[in-house]
């Protein structure tokens, strides 16, 4: 058996391949800036769970906060904000179909009827 030629030259790589675009990632400091954040919202979220407001209104808040949450944690932590767009549709729709998901078993149970 003979040994593949690895003297060929980088350069002579077939044509229809696509150029690796490399792109800026966060320095620690924003990863840092950014796990601040997460730590201020969940300290809200508790905050909120706390309060004495109608259900309706509470679980409103709450939601928006998580979706916040899960939007920062993908954007940064898992390097959503640097990789192709159809990734995030991917996670667009699940988070989609979980929020319907969740208000229908939310409604089921009359969660919202005071």
């Amino acid at each position: 058996m003979q040994a593949p030629d690895m003297t060929e030259d980088v350069a002579a790589a077939p044509a229809h391949t696509a150029p690796v675009i490399e792109h800026a990632h966060p320095q620690p400091s924003e990863y840092v800036k950014v796990a601040v954040v997460l730590a201020a919202i969940t300290g809200a979220e508790v905050g909120v769970y706390y309060l004495d407001l109608v259900k309706g209104l509470m679980i409103g808040i709450l939601l928006i906060l998580a979706i916040t949450k899960f939007a920062m944690v993908v954007l940064w932590f898992m390097h959503l904000k640097f990789d192709s767009r159809l990734f995030s549709w991917f996670f667009v729709g699940g988070l989609t179909v979980a929020l319907i998901a969740f208000m229908v078993v939310l409604s089921t149970f009359r969660v919202f009827v005071s």
